[in-house]
This record gives C-alpha cells, sequence and structure tokens, in this order.
C-alpha cells in the first residue's frame, strides 16, 4: 500500500534537489565575467533538459536495473518499461518508483553541470554537448550503479550517502582533467560581474541540499533528520571558517565570495557521510571543509591550474575529503545501516572508502583527459582567440545578458 506522507516527502526533496541545477547556473553566471554569463548559465540549463532525455531512454535503466555486483546494470527499464504509476520502490519504501527515477535524475542532471565552471570562457558549445553525453554514460552512470545500484563497490562495502564519490569526487576530477586540457584562459583579467547572482545561487544550492542529503534516506526516520541537520551545521561552519582564514591571512579582508564559497565546501564535503556521523562530527567536518578546499584553491593557484570557478578544488577536494571522513567517522551506534569508521575500529571500512574515493577520482581525471582529446578529433574543443576575446554569449548564443556597451 502506497505510504501518502513518504511518496509526499520524496517529491518535494526531488524538487528540491532540481532547484539546484538553476542555482548552480546563478552560482557561476554570477562569477563569470559579463561577457560570458549566459553561456555558463546554459551549459547547467541544457543538462536540464538533455540529461533528462538520457534518462529516460537507457540512463535509469543503466544505472538501476540488474548488473547485481557489476559494473553496469542493463536496458530491462528503458524508457521506464514496466515502471507503472503504482509501481512501488521497494516494499519497505513504499513510494512509487516513478519518485525514485526523477529523484536520482535530478542527481544526474547537476552532476556534469559542476565541471562547466572549471572551463568557463574556453569550450565550444558543440563540444560540451558531446562532453555531457558521453561523460555521463562512461563516468557517472557506472559509478552510480555501482555504489547505489547494488554494484561491484556496494557489494564491496562502500558506503556514499548522497553523493561524495559519485557526485563530487567524479565532477570534481573531471573538472581538474578538463582544465589541464584546455589550458588558461587569454586573459586573466576577469572578475564576478554580479555578486548578488551569485549569492542567489548560493542560496537555491543550500536550500536544495537539504533534499539532497536527506531525501538520500528515502525514508522519513531519525536518520533523514540526522543528514538535514549535519548538511546545515557542516555548510554554516565551513562558511565562517572560510570567512575568518581569509579574514587573518592573505589580504586579510572577509570577503562575501569567501563566506559564500565555503557554504558550498561544507555543503560538498559532508554529503558522503551526512547521514552516518554526529553532530559533533558534522562539526569537524565543517572547519576541515574550510582549511583543506582553501588550502586546494592555493595550491591551484600556485599549479597554475586555471580552473575559473574552483571546482576541483571545491567539489573535488571535499567529495574526496567528506569520503575520507566517513571511513573515519561513520559510526554503526548512529546509523545501524551504515558502518564503523576507523575511529570506532572499522580499518577495512575506512581502506575501502579511500580506495573508491581515489581510484574513481583518478578514473574520472584520465577518462575526461582522453574523450576531450577525442571530442577533439570530430570538433574542436577550444574556442578561438576572436571568439574568447568578443565573449562566448556574443559568439556561440548571439544573445547578452545585459547591456555590455
Amino acid at each position: 500500500m502506497l505510504d501518502t506522507g513518504l511518496t509526499a516527502f520524496m517529491l518535494v526533496a526531488t524538487s528540491l534537489v532540481m532547484l539546484m541545477t538553476p542555482g548552480l547556473a546563478f552560482f557561476y553566471g554570477g562569477l563569470a565575467c559579463k561577457k560570458n554569463i549566459l553561456n555558463v548559465m546554459i551549459q547547467s540549463f541544457v543538462s536540464m533538459g538533455w540529461t533528462s532525455v538520457l534518462w529516460f531512454i537507457f540512463g535509469y535503466s543503466l544505472c538501476f536495473s540488474g548488473g547485481e555486483g557489476g559494473i553496469i546494470g542493463n536496458l530491462d527499464k528503458a524508457f521506464y518499461h514496466g515502471v507503472h504509476p503504482d509501481t512501488l520502490y521497494s516494499a519497505d519504501k513504499r513510494f512509487p518508483e516513478i519518485v525514485f527515477i526523477a529523484y536520482q535524475m535530478m542527481f544526474a542532471i547537476i552532476t556534469p553541470a559542476l565541471i562547466t565552471g572549471a572551463f568557463a570562457n574556453r569550450i565550444t558549445f558543440k563540444a560540451y554537448f558531446i562532453f555531457l553525453t558521453f561523460w555521463q554514460i562512461l563516468v557517472y552512470y557506472p559509478f552510480v550503479h555501482m555504489i547505489w545500484g547494488n554494484g561491484l563497490l556496494a557489494k564491496w562495502g562502500v558506503l556514499d550517502f548522497a553523493g561524495g564519490i559519485t557526485v563530487h569526487a567524479t565532477a570534481g576530477f573531471a573538472a581538474l582533467a578538463s582544465v589541464i586540457y584546455v589550458g588558461r584562459r587569454r586573459s586573466m583579467n576577469t572578475r564576478p560581474n554580479n555578486l548578488p547572482l551569485m549569492a542567489i545561487g548560493t542560496a537555491l544550492l543550500w536550500f536544495g541540499w537539504y533534499g539532497f542529503n536527506a531525501g538520500s534516506e528515502l525514508q522519513v526516520n531519525g536518520i533523514t533528520s540526522l543528514a538535514f541537520i549535519n548538511t546545515d551545521i557542516s555548510a554554516s561552519v565551513a562558511a565562517v571558517t572560510w570567512l575568518a582564514i581569509e579574514w587573518t591571512t592573505g589580504n586579510k579582508r572577509p570577503t562575501f565570495v569567501g563566506l559564500l564559497t565555503g557554504s558550498v565546501a561544507g555543503l560538498a564535503t559532508v554529503t558522503p557521510a551526512a547521514g552516518y556521523i554526529t553532530y559533533e562530527m558534522a562539526f569537524v567536518t565543517g572547519i576541515l571543509a574550510s582549511i583543506v578546499c582553501y588550502a586546494a584553491v592555493k595550491l591551484k593557484n600556485k599549479m597554475g591550474w586555471d580552473d575559473a570557478l574552483d571546482v576541483w578544488g571545491v567539489h573535488g577536494v571535499g567529495g574526496l575529503l567528506g569520503t575520507v571522513l566517513l571511513g573515519l567517522m561513520a559510526s554503526k551506534a548512529i546509523n545501524p545501516n551504515g558502518a564503523d569508521g576507523l575511529f570506532f575500529g572499522g580499518t577495512d571500512f575506512f581502506m575501502k572508502e579511500l580506495i573508491a574515493v581515489v581510484g574513481t577520482s583518478i578514473y574520472a581525471f584520465i577518462f575526461t583527459y582522453i574523450m576531450l582529446v577525442l571530442i577533439n578529433k570530430i570538433t574542436r574543443v577550444k574556442v578561438t582567440a576572436e571568439e574568447e576575446e568578443k565573449g562566448l554569449d556574443s559568439s556561440y548564443h548571439g544573445e547578452t545578458a545585459r547591456d555590455i556597451e
């Protein structure tokens, strides 16, 4: 029998996660230079449309149908075959499977969109569209199946509550590979065009993240509430920690960009562990998120990697760090369906988390780089000097976000 309360909750959680992709577009659009606002934003919005098409045709089936203990699923549920409005997700989680399909689709939409902030101003739209398609099929789908689709890593005992490995590590290290491939912008004299727009994007991301993390329990219980509050604790602590770091080092000014970036670092880092750790551990996670991600951004600058919007430093490093912290801090006393981390005697579990997230990051990096090389043989990946100078909004879309004359 349908659980109407749980169904309503999952519909709300799905809607919250959907809102994160427009939020990401606003976040990146505010940070982009004024000649590339629309180009950055359309890359997120086009994922909402095209990813939904791929998910319907075969994406959901490859992630969540068959393939038990394997790397990828089968095509039994392609075109949502056999899934009816009254088909329940499971006997103990009595909401429609179609709602689960929609919920997971929102994760599939935002993951490749995260990468786009790294190569802002430098990639052709045609190349991005090809990249969006094949990156999902060959990177995102396999890791979702292996961890959330009862595949290889799940059988091995790897946990990822809401996407530290499947979302942030894959996207973040793919971003680093893309940055290294496309190289630096020809003009580095670019500043964020609209910080209030970035703030709106951050607010939508933070708001949507409650559905991202709390909804991943797929039930309404104490763990749902735990994931919700841990999400807020980590984001809040990380925001003020980043602010404090900037205020006491470097230019010694508390910047709005720093506060907002810190909150996103805290959100990304707590994601894999949100439903498996205590409030106190979430507090520590927030502090470490800002310290480590801030250091990663500094390292990126020192190495000369032109990750325009710090996707690797915030999402990639945040996802990796959060997964390692999960391996350290998880406790069955908090969540019986979880595991005991290293702090509670779970040496094997810690090693599995470490191996899984490092292996995933390496695969995402190498595959992304190779894929961009191959795409470049089909169509030009990098924009020309003239296109970059003119701005991609005008060069590729024939539009401008505002009058810039």
